[in-house]
């Protein structure tokens, strides 16, 4: 067992080589759209600069970065495409709980190669799991498996037969059956498909407890447990949407300055622009504020209190709600440019795509209020609602 008393910090050189990486993300995005996946010369180049192991426990090779370094990383990524943002805070959120959390016999197989393993899959409606000598028989039909097709292992939930648990299972694509069905209308590039398992034998060091908070290898990053971690990931994102789209328009209104009746003259625009660039940076700062406290009391080695947990998904929320209004101001503003196929247009699909995950949905804004409001005494979290 590691000391999981502190966070490790991996430093900007995973966030440099992120940034370096824009001008081909951008160069690729066009055709990482077209085919529904993101190009070899991507995967290739995100593999090499180390950006696939950013999440990783320290003793697997990886980097296990802090919160903030890897909202950082996925912002800086998410500004480039918000495909490739979203298949990497994914992949790398999937393979470093594995990496923390299963067994060694799992770990030993699944990160033996050359290049970090790449997991993708579904843990929010569970399939079934029966109980064998030695592990468990899976089957199950799962949605929605974000980054599916560039991944070497499905990661997927599964409730136990005849008892309570609920348990997350690593298991090789060559026991998925892939389904397709991504026909969307953002986060094209993302290859999330629809897949199914039949079936498959898991040995018990290929699954953990869904719940699971004391790593096995790593530090205090995996002691947030697994919903908690993929609040950094869909922050990080957002906050990379949010701010290209802004940028965008600042490119869009500049080129056209000076023509009759454009938006650099319209006072309405302006008014419009400070409100939109104020709420976004707003947002920004809870997402800061919130993660900041969360890893001061990760490095005290404590645990996140019943507040924390409701800030971490409020902030969020926030954050993924002020992006989709953002986009309707920054495509109403674009006009006819907009509304045409491009880059604006493509952000526009992706902030709504991405808006509809369940992290940000209307249950947990609710379920945040009632605590923030002191109606919830006693009550916990447990994954996305209060209870008792």
């Amino acid at each position: 067992m590691s000391d999981t008393r502190r966070l490790h910090t991996a430093g900007a050189n995973l966030l440099e080589r992120a940034r370096d990486l824009r001008p081909l993300i951008e160069r690729e995005a066009d055709a990482a759209e077209a085919q529904g996946r993101l190009t070899t010369s991507v995967m290739d180049a995100l593999h090499e600069a180390g950006l696939f192991g950013v999440w990783v426990p320290v003793p697997l090779g990886g980097a296990e970065s802090s919160p903030r370094e890897l909202i950082a990383v996925f912002e800086e990524l998410s500004y480039a495409d918000p495909s490739t943002g979203w298949v990497v805070m994914a992949t790398t959120l999937e393979n470093g709980t594995a990496g923390a959390y299963l067994g060694d016999d799992a770990v030993e197989r699944i990160f033996a190669g050359p290049r970090m393993p790449l997991v993708a899959g579904q843990g929010t409606r569970p399939g079934t799991a029966v109980r064998e000598n030695g592990g468990f028989r899976l089957s199950g039909q799962w949605s929605f498996a974000s980054g599916m097709l560039h991944a070497q292992y499905a990661h997927s939930l599964g409730a136990v037969e005849g008892s309570d648990e609920v348990r997350i299972f690593i298991t090789p694509l060559d026991d998925v059956k892939m389904l397709g069905n991504w026909d969307v209308l953002g986060l094209r590039a993302t290859g999330s498909i629809d897949y199914a398992i039949d079936g498959a034998f898991v040995p018990e060091s290929q699954s953990h407890v869904f719940t699971q908070n004391e790593p096995l290898r790593g530090g205090a990053l995996y002691r947030l447990g697994l919903v908690d971690q993929a609040l950094i990931c869909h922050s990080g994102w957002a906050l990379g949407v949010g701010r290209r789209l802004l940028d965008e328009l600042v490119r869009n209104a500049g080129a056209r300055a000076g023509r009759p009746g454009q938006l650099a003259g319209s006072d309405a625009f302006h008014t419009g622009f400070a409100r939109a660039e104020a709420a976004f940076r707003a947002a920004k700062a809870l997402v800061h504020e919130t993660w900041d406290d969360v890893e001061g009391t990760l490095d005290a080695g404590r645990t996140l209190d019943v507040r924390q947990e409701t800030m971490v998904r409020l902030a969020l929320n926030h954050v993924t709600s002020t992006i989709a209004e953002v986009s309707r101001f920054v495509y109403a503003s674009g006009g006819t440019s907009a509304l045409r196929d491009g880059l604006v247009q493509r952000l526009f699909r992706d902030a709504h795509a991405g808006t509809a995950h369940i992290t940000s949905g209307p249950q947990v804004l609710k379920e945040c209020g009632r605590e923030l409001a002191g109606l919830a005494p006693g009550e916990s979290w447990e994954v996305f609602g209060l209870r008792a």
